[in-house]
């Protein structure tokens, strides 16, 4: 006779096991028990239909019973639920909706009865207006809620995995959501200061979160349920969606000799057999082998289950297939940003006390001159012998290729070294020549090879302020707009020339904007024999530290809003109803003037629409003309969007859309100084950032979003400059402001003097007559911008060369470059005649376009101007 298998349980590790198993014996007799009517459906899949997202209910389908016999003649059992198992004699007791209750013997059994969903005793919590989300027909219970009429409210309990999910695909759904995590952050697997960027992103799509607040009951008020949370705050929704965790769902087999672990887990070995003979087990209900830290734990994920399943039918079959532990590698999409993680994260490892370093960058997911590319925040967790132990990673593009990475080294035991040393594929539009996962291979090497020692945003809190001195190493302007209180500032280009400040006595903790200007300071101080620490990741991980919701007010439902929103999405606009500030709107009225509103098909809370939704935009404000300033950095998307409007008549519209950050901010400041009108400013969920201008300004008494008819300071419409510096560093930052100035409308005049001269002289030499005293300056000055050196840092020239291949690297215009971009933009350059007579200079030897002028006509020029720079 052939052998007989029972399979109990279907879904991840059961079907796979089921068509593995037929794969290996064709003549083994398969039977497989599943007490719901679906055996295999893609439990990942089902929030994703409840949002929306996923349209079609059958998709979720993986596998019918009809076919799985078809295919791989496997005796599918459906809603028969196997109550007991008896080990002595190889059987198990069945209860089916159509046979009744019976017995079925085995030659081998695999368990695979996953984990269910928590459901605490707590005052209310057998209200129908309380669901959870396991199976298929809870799915159609939840969705049916969502749909009804009246359910404009939602409330969902535990900030894990599924509960993330589900609140962003409520909102979607055009639900009011409200978040409670009991702890401190959301998803688990994530450390608390990379989980607030994903939480960030739930609050600006106005998702309301409640941290380290519990639960305490629940209670019917007509037809909504009363939430009351330990702190005293009550919500009122219509209905909650419980997702706190999952426990195994191994109740029926506590009599059955089975060997459990601590949790209820089952026990397995590495060829997923229990202790009873011939009885295995697989997926969410078994206990696991931490790959990283060799500790028992329980991972409840699809993909650790599908591959238990597969080594439990080979075993079966003889083949001795090994199980060699999970590392948890997962990921997860909330709203547009990505966050993945692998291997252990840092609370893990504080509570096994095990050793460890931890770095930070902040890459992009691509080449920066290559249009769309947007920024990653990366975690990368080692221990002292450079074995990587963990990685997290959260942004808009390329997360999930840069932890798979991580993933593999860390499945071979590999280093950090093996991460600098990977051969990654790379072309513009997909990566960089080094790799994001090669530079966090980089800078853990720093650290392990004595370069570096850095420290950690919490560190901040036992900062012995007696004994250390933390300094700021990035410029003014951004020091100024915001830093770690405590810091002094001293920008790394002028660190030399002010150790003097500096007590030698006193350990020196830098930090920079994202960290490589620390580094480059640390390096510097640490071999002018400074103790010295720098902040790894820089200023921006320590402003991810610092996240806090933000707080509503009120936490009762608006109705009105509510309905509008479930009505947008009904229409399958996929927006975001809310409160939010993200959309910035206005539409004209019969007047011709601009009213706020919140667009029925683009305002979103800090995200606009996701696919379809941006043509509809376009066609609703029919733009004449489009503008893609995607990879271009400050004030290149300025620059191009003052040359898209010159030729643009009053009235028409400019569909813009741009990748640096900065140009949320900067837009909104170009429109009130050039006095056109900003009609809509939009983050997209991809981390873009698109507006719509309307050339000229709309009457003064509509009112209009941030940045359009907002009320204009008349001020005089002209800018002077005067540049006295030669200055490779200085001249950029000159035709940086005077670029972005006349990109405003402004009438721009740069007066060149003195050294200043050096700028505008051309590169090759030019044959005029000259005295002696003329020939010797031209001898000793640079003779064009290309010969420029930095005011600190030269090097020799390196240091030169350094800034003109960063810049490069960057997709920021060279000085060349800005010089004939200010040139085509009417910026006046004028070249001072008294110090060209001092230095012997000719107008010969000046570049194309520039204009001579004496200090009375500076002096004229400054006059009619509201601003004038001395550089």
């Amino acid at each position: 006779m052939s052998k007989k298998v029972l399979i109990v349980g279907g879904v991840a590790g059961g079907a796979s096991a089921a068509a593995r198993l037929r794969r290996l014996d064709e003549d083994v007799h398969i039977v497989m028990f599943e007490r719901d009517p679906y055996i295999s459906f893609a439990n990942c899949g089902l929030p994703y239909y409840i949002g929306g997202s996923i349209q079609d209910r059958s998709k979720l389908l993986v596998q019918t019973p009809e076919a799985m016999h078809k295919r791989f003649n496997i005796d599918v059992r459906i809603q028969s639920e196997v109550v007991s198992i008896d080990p002595v004699n190889k059987k198990v007791r069945v209860e089916s909706i159509e046979k009744g209750s019976y017995e079925e013997s085995y030659d081998a059994l695999i368990l695979s009865p996953g984990a269910k969903p928590i459901r605490p005793n707590l005052p209310g919590i057998e209200s129908s207006k309380i669901h959870m989300l396991r199976n298929i027909p809870d799915t159609d219970k939840v969705k049916a809620k969502v749909a009804a009429e009246g359910t404009r409210s939602a409330v969902v309990i535990g900030g894990g995995f599924i509960g993330v999910e589900m609140a962003e695909n409520l909102r979607e759904a055009g639900l009011e959501v409200s978040l409670i995590e009991a702890g401190p952050q959301i998803l688990a697997p994530f450390d608390t200061e990379m989980s607030s960027i994903l939480a960030k992103e739930l609050d600006e799509h106005g998702v309301n979160l409640i941290f380290s607040d519990m639960v305490q009951g629940f209670a019917e008020v007509g037809e909504q349920i009363q939430v009351q949370l330990a702190s005293g705050t009550v919500l009122q929704s219509d209905m909650v969606l419980l997702a706190i965790g999952v426990s195994p769902d191994t109740s029926f087999l506590k009599d059955s000799g089975l060997e459990f672990g601590p949790r209820g887990h089952i026990v397995v070995n590495e060829r997923m057999e229990t202790n009873l003979d011939q009885v295995y087990a697989v997926g969410d209900a078994v206990e696991v082998v931490d790959f990283v830290n060799g500790t028992k734990t329980a991972i409840p994920l699809a993909g650790p289950a599908n591959k238990q399943g597969r080594i439990a039918a080979d075993n079966v079959s003889g083949l001795g297939t090994t199980y060699k532990g999970s590392q948890g590698t997962s990921i997860i999409k909330v709203f547009g940003v990505t966050g993945a993680s692998t291997g252990n994260n840092e609370k893990t490892l504080q509570r096994l006390g095990l050793p460890y370093h931890v770095i930070y960058i902040h890459p992009s997911s691509h080449a920066t001159y290559y249009p769309g590319a947007t920024p990653i925040s990366m975690k990368l967790i080692f221990d002292p012998k450079g074995t990587v132990l963990g990685a997290q990673a959260v942004g808009y593009s390329g997360v999930d290729k840069r932890i798979d990475d991580i993933a593999t080294v860390i499945r071979f035991r590999g280093t950090v070294t093996d991460l600098t040393e990977l051969e990654l594929s790379y072309a513009p539009p997909y990566s960089s020549a080094k790799d994001p996962v090669n530079m966090a291979g980089f800078a853990a090497e720093n650290i392990l090879q004595g370069l570096t020692t850095v420290f950690v945003p919490k560190d901040l809190e036992g900062r012995d302020k007696n004994n250390t001195i933390l300094v700021d190493v990035r410029s003014e302007i951004e020091h100024a707009n915001g830093h770690i209180e405590g810091s002094i500032n001293i920008p790394v280009d002028d660190l030399r020339g002010r150790l003097n400040e500096l007590d030698p006595s006193k350990e020196i903790w830098v930090y920079c904007q994202v960290g490589l200007r620390g580094y480059t300071a640390s390096r510097i101080l640490q071999q002018k024999g400074y103790r010295v620490k720098n902040l790894t990741g820089g200023y921006k991980t320590y402003q991810m530290s610092q996240f806090t919701p933000k707080k509503k007010d009120n936490l009762t439902p608006n109705v009105d809003t509510a309905v509008a929103s479930k009505e947008i999405a009904a229409t399958g606009a996929m927006t975001e109803p809310g409160t939010g500030t993200g959309t910035e709107t206005g539409t004209e009225t019969g007047t011709g003037t601009v009213t706020p509103t919140v667009n029925a098909t683009a305002f979103t809370a800090n995200s606009s629409t996701i696919g379809a939704p941006s043509s509809k935009i376009e066609t609703e404000l029919a733009p004449d003309s489009v503008l893609d300033a995607c990879g271009l950095c400050c004030p290149g998307p300025l620059i191009q969007v003052k040359m898209s409007m010159d030729p643009l008549l009053d009235g028409q519209v400019l569909k813009v859309t741009a990748s640096d950050p900065g140009f949320y901010e900067d837009i909104k400041a170009w429109t009130r100084m050039s006095n056109h009108t900003l009609l809509q400013l939009t983050k997209l969920p991809t981390g873009m950032i698109e507006a719509y201008l309307r050339k000229g300004v709309i009457e003064a008494s509509a009112s209009a979003p941030t940045g359009a008819g907002e009320q204009v300071i008349q001020t005089s419409n002209a800018s002077t400059m005067v540049v006295f510096s030669g200055d490779l560093d200085k001249a950029i930052a000159s035709f940086i402001i005077a670029n972005g100035a006349a990109s405003s409308g402004k009438k721009v005049t740069m007066f060149f003097t003195f050294w200043g001269l050096n700028i505008i002289r051309k590169d090759e030499k030019v044959h005029v007559n000259k005295n002696f005293i003329g020939k010797m300056f031209g001898a000793m000055m640079p003779r064009g911008s290309r010969k420029l050196t930095l005011s600190n840092m030269n090097m020799m020239g390196m240091g030169s060369k350094m800034i003109r291949s960063l810049m490069k690297s960057k997709n920021i215009s060279s000085l060349e470059e800005l010089i004939q971009m200010a040139i085509d933009q009417g910026v006046e350059i004028v070249a001072c005649q008294m110090s060209m007579d001092l230095m012997g200079i000719t107008r010969e030897e000046l570049i194309d376009g520039v204009g001579i002028g004496g200090v009375g006509y500076y002096l004229g020029q400054a006059d009619q101007s509201g601003h004038n720079l001395f550089i």
